[in-house]
């Protein structure tokens, strides 16, 4: 997705040094694909291993003066979660971004995130629905191919921000297997004019210091 794909990571006196997108460093990534010797190697660690690299991760890399941090995880409510929440505390995590999609089963496993992070105390700056229809890539039409609204509901029921909608566009899959940026190679399309509106959102809630 972030075309660093076989990039290594180095080791310096103080820390693991992190992946850059590009030679002006503003995007640095960490990731436990940097580490295996084969990139189709499956992880299978339990719990308290997974957990000490989660803690390695975000106290012993060299992030430098961020703007902002951004954990990636996947779905659900497991040990992992837990783990970054915990390390994170003494920081004060401006909280979290929470996405979904609109079918109703999705919305079950998402409300369950939602109740961790208010059982955690873990701010939630807003939900996004992924997903929500697809762009003709002929017509432009946009057709609601799953159901639509799930995301905006379940903000409503939870009482925090929904920040947009983001259809399903097959130019921005192509970018991301190429690691090529759909924001600059398409401007002014839907899908990049809704992810600058969610992103400015994001931005106007929480201004670094």
């Amino acid at each position: 997705m972030l075309n660093v794909e076989g990039h290594d990571v180095h080791q310096s006196s103080e820390g693991w040094v992190p992946v850059y997108t590009d030679a002006s460093q503003r995007l640095g990534v960490m990731s436990i694909g940097f580490l295996l010797q084969n990139k189709d190697d499956a992880v299978v660690w339990r719990g308290p291993k997974k957990n000490a690299m989660i803690k390695q991760f975000l106290t012993d890399v060299l992030w430098g003066d961020l703007d902002y941090l951004v954990v990636d995880t996947p779905p659900g409510t497991s040990d992992e979660h837990i783990s970054v929440v915990e390390n994170l505390s003494d920081l004060r995590p401006d909280g979290a971004v929470v996405v979904t999609t609109p079918q109703g089963v999705a919305l079950a496993d998402v409300r369950r995130e939602l109740s961790f992070c208010v059982k955690l105390k873990l701010p939630i700056l807003g939900v996004v629905e992924n997903m929500s229809g697809y762009i003709c890539p002929h017509c432009k039409e946009c057709s609601n191919v799953f159901s639509m609204g799930g995301g905006e509901s379940l903000a409503e029921e939870f009482k925090v921000p929904f920040l947009g909608r983001l259809p399903l566009d097959a130019r921005l899959t192509q970018c991301l297997e190429e690691g090529q940026s759909f924001v600059d190679l398409y401007p002014g399309s839907p899908v990049q004019q809704e992810m600058v509106k969610i992103v400015a959102k994001l931005a106007g809630q929480n201004k670094p210091s």
